[in-house]
């Protein structure tokens, strides 16, 4: 083999081996190459949506500010909104008539996505029976009525309760024997009001008359005043009430006389004439009927709520009611509170000398809801009634 050929051989090798040389440092280089990028994170999952507040809604037959009725809805109204918080969210409309207003009102409540609706006077009655079926999906609280739907429950709370109590009071310390009653509207409701105040009065002295005069209103101040002088003109010295302001009382405060506070506390607006306020509190029976809707369980049903269940209650009596009145009206709300008293247990008489109820009977939860008579000792005659 000649030189040339030899170094051409060689000359062959020498670049294969480069080129091989060449091709490993060139793998070698990729191996070390920046590592592949980590797999992008998953997406967080969303964080669930707020559950959206029940909205609740209130229409109120007097204003807020009337001292009594409306006042007493609306603090426990408020006590529902300190109960639950952000759950829930309420609005209310004050001052609604019975009548067309009150259709368009509640109306309004409904379509504005309240879910729940307190209708809190008796003559929002025929309207939330119109409006039920028609917003199915709103369940629908009426007070003191009695008829119900599918989605509508009735409420009421035993205030004949509180008037028993006052007139406990009442029969104790009167000097002329003679109770003025101021009436709102003749329905069972309030002719159950009087006649308990009347059979309170009675159990401590059965020398009672009862006086009444009828505004036809449940809050219509000039009208409660007037009808208020009226009774102390005709020989009454302690007045009470089932009107929903402070007139009455005010107007005994006037007068020298005594008076009672209704279904809230309202010994400031008479305080020399105040003996006792005959209260009301919602605040329960919002916070269950709330409970309820929240966790699915609401059902239509009636309730009528007393001294039991902490609804109805009288408090701030007078420092010169006697300490032997004090321990009676504590001794009957005992026996109201475990059922061992009954207010309404016979032998009771109509002021037209009719039994109704019989020695020993127990007039039951019908009965009362239809009261449409005076007792013996109230004078006159129920207007449009007996």
């Amino acid at each position: 083999m000649t030189d040339f050929h030899k170094r051409s051989l060689l000359k062959v090798a020498a670049l294969s081996a480069v080129a091989t040389a060449a091709l490993v440092g060139c793998g070698k280089k990729e191996e070390a190459s920046a590592p592949a990028a980590a797999p992008a994170p998953a997406p967080a999952a969303a964080a669930p949506a707020a559950a959206e507040p029940l909205k609740i809604g209130f229409a109120y037959v007097g204003p807020v500010g009337d001292g009594g009725y409306s006042f007493a809805h609306d603090q426990a109204r408020k006590a529902l909104e300190k109960e639950y918080g952000d759950k829930i969210k309420t609005t209310y409309v004050e001052s609604v008539p019975e009548g067309a207003d009150a259709e368009r009102v509640l109306r309004d409540l409904a379509t504005q996505g309240n879910k729940l609706i307190f209708g809190t006077t008796f003559g929002y009655m025929d309207t939330i029976q119109k409006l039920a079926p028609e917003f199915p999906d709103v369940k629908w609280e009426h007070a003191t009525g009695y008829k119900t739907a599918a989605n509508a429950s009735t409420y009421d709370f035993r205030t004949y309760e509180g008037a028993y109590l006052a007139g406990v009071i009442a029969g104790a310390m009167t000097k002329t024997n003679t109770l003025g009653v101021v009436g709102s509207v003749p329905i069972p409701e309030v002719l159950r009001n009087i006649n308990s105040f009347t059979l309170g009065a009675q159990s401590m002295n059965p020398k009672i008359k009862t006086k009444v005069v009828w505004v036809n209103e449940w809050f219509a101040p000039p009208k409660e005043t007037e009808a208020a002088t009226s009774l102390i003109n005709g020989g009454a010295d302690i007045l009470f009430q089932n009107t929903d302001s402070p007139a009455v009382l005010k107007t005994a405060e006037e007068k020298g006389k005594r008076a009672f506070g209704w279904d809230s506390d309202m010994t400031s607006y008479g305080p020399k004439a105040h003996l006792a306020s005959a209260i009301f509190n919602p605040s329960g029976y919002y916070i269950k009927t709330t409970r309820e809707v929240l966790d699915g369980t609401w059902k239509s049903q009636q309730s009528w709520w007393g001294v039991k269940e902490d609804a109805i209650d009288i408090v701030s009596l007078a420092a010169d009611v006697p300490a032997e009145v004090k321990a009676k009206v504590e001794e009957v709300k005992k026996g109201l509170k475990d059922g061992s008293f009954q207010i309404w247990k016979g032998p009771i008489a109509s002021s037209e000398g009719k039994e109704v109820v019989a020695a020993g009977q127990v007039a039951d939860d019908n009965f009362l809801r239809g009261i449409n008579f005076y007792v013996k000792g109230v004078e006159g005659k129920v207007p449009g009634g007996q």
